[in-house]
């Protein structure tokens, strides 16, 4: 039985579309998951010879990717079965580490003046990353029209658009009062995150 490890499910969840490679598996993570999920691509590897060793997947011939052949997996029924186990759990909180909260929240004591300029490579970030999920949502629709996984790879983009658009309503409102503290200019104009939640 699989270790409580994420990669394993992770992995386990895109053979579920087919049969894959590592390096297939690796361009899926960046193209999706990877807005989402933090994922070791060094344990990739290691991670589909572990898989193959208990039984949960096993080779599938030979794929054609990235110029040259590659070693393709496709998951057993232990691997489902596995991934049906996973599936039921609840999921377990992840740890949150955000250094820029934690110089804020610390940020009196050198000067206002500091967090200002964080504040606003953060909101200039979080409009990019708007922009960013709004063409992947156009893409999908266009793309996948139809595809039995779309309804939920669009419940799950949804969210991070959500999120995107709150923490730029509040870096606004946060640079807002920083000016304040550090009797600078007026803030930025808080009707672009607005126009990021239409």
């Amino acid at each position: 039985m699989a270790r409580g490890n994420r990669t394993t499910h992770a992995i386990l969840g895109f053979l579920t579309w087919g049969p894959m490679s590592g390096y297939e598996i690796r361009k899926r993570v960046e193209e999706s998951i990877g807005n989402f999920w933090s994922e070791s691509f060094g344990q990739i590897y290691p991670e589909l010879r572990r898989l193959e060793a208990e039984g949960l997947i096993e080779p599938a011939g030979e794929t054609e990717t990235g110029g040259r052949p590659r070693r393709a997996f496709a998951i057993t029924d232990a691997g489902r079965a596995e991934l049906g186990r996973w599936f039921e759990a609840p999921p377990q909180p992840m740890p949150v580490r955000n250094e820029m909260l934690l110089k804020l929240f610390f940020g009196g004591r050198p000067a206002p003046e500091a967090m200002i300029g964080h504040l606003t490579g953060y909101l200039v970030r979080k409009r990019e990353t708007a922009e960013r999920y709004r063409a992947i949502e156009r893409s999908l629709k266009a793309e996948h029209a139809g595809h039995p996984d779309l309804p939920y790879w669009l419940m799950t983009l949804r969210l991070g658009m959500r999120e995107i658009a709150a923490e730029a309503d509040w870096a606004e409102e946060t640079l807002a009062d920083l000016q304040a503290l550090a009797g600078d200019a007026p803030p930025p104009n808080t009707e672009r995150s607005k126009e990021m939640q239409s």
